[in-house]
């Protein structure tokens, strides 16, 4: 066996013993050795790209030359074979760094799992191969106004023998920086979903998010103007597959990835600051702002909301990667991989929001201001936390645990059903 590989031994229904051996994996060390100079290197300009807004095209090549986008691609298709949990606590330390980064490549990590389960040994092997050489995908799902998933404007038409995509997609996070977009659009009548290169002649994808938080993740529009459409570009019945799906816990999750970085880079930027803070109150009870112990209190709550966020986020996604590994798609551990994304959601959202809030206690007016920036902390988990309101997951998590009411999941996005290929 390969380094990394492991064993599931499991009786099947004829008594037979089958044996089951894991795709090999980098180590932990591996990975971190791989990636953690690359985040020093985004974390050194993140205040200067806030200000100014600068987008982070040159972080996303750094990520891309390292193969970051290629995680969870296995091993045999030139990708680093990392678990789940291996991912995602390095989603963890890239939102540390800078959190647009991981909530800019949500998408393309949903993808990546969608890919990995594809029944199609062709269309795995070459789409895989292609994000293991550095290809991302960004996705254009919504629309603004009535457009809903169940009357999109945005639709696949024929001009002749050939097909064009017409259309406006709004909250495209992510796709500035994209190769190849996944597209959902109607078609004769019916949700499809095509993809589309960022390159195509017709798409236009602009820079005009308007959100007070998480300014750099390129969630604006994109605008799709008779851009031509291939027949095996068209790749399945589209995002609004009802019914149980990874997917739902699955984006979940880097969002809350991306608010436990945030709240360990609000505890070390805050430390920093204290530690070098000579001034204080007339009132404080001590002569230095580090040796106060209402200072140390928050800063003691920084810290432990980082590492509680951090500790919960990976607990969900080891629920959540009995279902990644292909061998556990039943509805009972989708369920189980749903709820448990819900009640981190609940956990860490409070865990987070308090931390980065309380954190403005220790410093008074100074700390507002725009060149330290870390007012960006606030406005960038109060922004994540925004995505799917929490106050939704626990009315559906008291409904599900009182009446067994189904969780309500989210519609599917396209591509990740059996038999529902990119092609």
């Amino acid at each position: 066996m390969l380094r990394g590989d492991s064993i599931d031994l499991k009786m099947n229904e004829s008594g037979t013993m089958t044996i089951h051996v894991a795709s090999p994996t980098k180590s932990d060390d591996e990975l971190q050795t791989r990636f953690a100079p690359i985040f020093e290197k985004i974390a050194a300009g993140a205040v200067a790209r806030e200000r100014s807004r600068t987008l982070p095209f040159d972080e996303i090549q750094l990520l891309k030359d390292a193969g970051f986008g290629a995680l969870r691609v296995p091993l045999e298709f030139g990708g680093l074979g990392a678990t789940p949990r291996q991912t995602f606590d390095l989603l963890i330390g890239l939102a540390v760094a800078d959190s647009n980064l991981p909530q800019a490549l949500r998408a393309h990590f949903n993808l990546v799992e969608d890919l990995r389960l594809n029944k199609d040994e062709t269309v795995k092997a070459r789409w895989l191969k292609a994000i293991a050489n550095g290809a991302l995908f960004g996705v254009a799902v919504t629309e603004p106004g009535v457009g809903a998933v169940d009357r999109y404007r945005t639709a696949v038409t024929s001009e002749g023998t050939a097909l064009r995509l017409n259309g406006t997609k709004y909250y495209t996070t992510g796709t500035l920086y994209a190769d190849h977009l996944i597209v959902a659009a109607d078609h004769d009548g019916k949700r499809v979903t095509v993809l589309v290169d960022t390159s195509q002649p017709g798409v236009d994808v602009q820079d005009d998010w308007d959100g007070f938080g998480q300014r750099l993740t390129a969630s604006g529009t994109a605008e799709f103007k008779d851009v031509t459409v291939l027949p095996d570009r068209i790749v399945g019945p589209g995002y609004g597959t009802e019914g149980r799906v990874f997917g739902t816990a699955h984006v979940q999750l880097i969002l809350l990835a991306t608010l436990a970085g945030i709240a360990k880079r609000a505890a070390i930027d805050t430390t920093e600051w204290i530690k070098a803070r000579t001034r204080t109150f007339s009132h404080a009870v001590a002569d230095l702002p580090r040796n106060d112990p209402l200072v140390q209190q928050v800063i003691g709550q920084l810290f432990s909301a980082a590492f509680g966020a951090r500790a919960t986020v990976l607990a969900a996604v080891d629920e959540l990667a009995r279902t990644l590994d292909g061998r556990h798609q039943d509805p009972q551990q989708l369920d189980a991989s749903e709820l448990a994304a819900a009640e981190a959601q609940v956990v860490v959202i409070k865990l987070v929001l308090d931390a980065v809030t309380a954190l403005f206690e220790v410093g008074g007016a100074s700390l507002s201001s725009e060149k330290l920036a870390i007012d960006r902390h606030w406005r960038n988990a109060r922004t994540i936390a925004s995505h799917n309101p929490a106050i939704f997951k626990l009315r559906a998590i008291g409904a599900h645990e009182l009446n067994g009411e189904t969780l309500p999941y989210a519609w599917s996005a396209g591509v990740r059903r059996a038999g529902q290929h990119i092609g």
